[in-house]
């Protein structure tokens, strides 16, 4: 199995995991365990809970993808929770190994994405057009690493594969990335892309709380620290 999940903020509301890349947030037709079934094992062993245990992610990250996933531990939490994904109230930073540096140091990448279901591939457009969906990636060029550069990025909107179809669109594909125009994948088949931090105000608390999950510790994370 791959590495284990690390909690990484924890109260009577909310739970946040630090996924390793390879984990399922929640199931698909494969049957593995998810970061969800591991969540519940863990707060049902913790607080000796009898039954059932509710435990709903309020957003997802692809399975190659690590970093910080958001959990609801009660309906109110996660009610709230789901209204502020949508209403782009939570600000989620994640770091992207590329294998080319961006025309610009920083900027704002706007596509249209259209989804393939059957293949689970997104379409990059320039304009808008039948069911794709507009799909806005802010990014900071940070430093170069080797051969490798390493950028930070803040998805406005949250498409399903935004910020591996986008960067690649812009010819910067993530290290590892197959799917999305990596030449060579890693050994892990994880990709260069890492959600690092969550900042929100708590729904139920009404404080500012900032989420931070550490970096693989990969050889090609290493340099980033």
């Amino acid at each position: 199995m791959h590495d284990t999940p690390t909690i990484i903020f924890e109260d009577n509301h909310l739970l946040a995991i630090n996924k390793p890349a390879g984990w399922l947030v929640q199931g698909d037709r494969t049957g593995d365990e998810t970061l969800t079934d591991w969540g519940k094992q863990y707060l049902k062993v913790k607080y000796e809970k009898p039954g059932a245990v509710y435990l709903n992610p309020a957003h997802r990250i692809d399975r190659p993808v690590s970093g910080a996933v958001l959990f609801g531990r009660t309906d109110k939490a996660m009610g709230r929770l789901t209204i502020m994904f949508r209403d782009k109230k939570v600000q989620k930073s994640y770091l992207a190994l590329v294998l080319k540096a961006p025309d610009r140091p920083e900027g704002v990448l706007k596509h249209f994405l259209l989804k393939d279901e059957k293949k689970n591939i997104v379409e990059v457009l320039r304009l808008p057009g039948g069911a794709a969906k507009e799909s806005i990636t802010r990014y900071k060029f940070l430093k170069k690493i080797g051969s490798l550069f390493l950028l930070e990025v803040e998805p406005v909107t949250g498409r399903p594969h935004q910020i591996r179809a986008q960067l690649s669109a812009v010819g910067c594909p993530i290290l590892g990335d197959l799917k999305y125009g990596a030449p060579d994948p890693l050994p892990d088949a994880s990709i260069g892309l890492h959600c690092h931090s969550m900042e929100l105000i708590h729904p139920v608390r009404q404080e500012p709380i900032a989420i931070h999950a550490p970096l693989p510790e990969t050889d090609w994370w290493a340099g980033v620290l």
